[in-house]
């Protein structure tokens, strides 16, 4: 397996608006051949910024690659560009390669 995080630094008081804009944003996500799972992740604050994360898990990292190269991706990522004034800085991307990994299972 592939994990592909970006993390965000958002300005304070916009915290609502990037969630927003990120449940309402057209995904194929689930289409997508290899595509495990999603998640959206809120951090720390501190005087400046609140700390996200977007999470995707893969089967590959090649799978994970051939969604960059794809239109799903294109069409995902479109509107960017629309949300200037949220961001203090880009988003910071890191992969990892899963070497353990402990399922749980949901309690009787």
């Amino acid at each position: 397996m592939f994990i592909a995080m970006n993390r965000f630094r958002i300005g304070l008081g916009k915290e609502d608006e990037f969630a927003r804009i990120w449940k309402e944003r057209e995904t194929n996500l689930p289409e997508v051949p290899g595509f495990i799972a999603f998640h959206l992740l809120r951090g720390p604050s501190d005087e400046q910024c609140t700390l996200f994360a977007s999470h995707t898990v893969w089967a590959s990292r090649g799978h994970f690659e051939a969604w960059t190269r794809s239109d799903a991706f294109r069409r995902a990522h479109g509107g960017a560009g629309q949300s200037a004034g949220l961001y203090l800085g880009p988003p910071q991307f890191e992969g990892f390669e899963v070497i353990q990994a402990i399922d749980g299972r949901p309690a009787d």
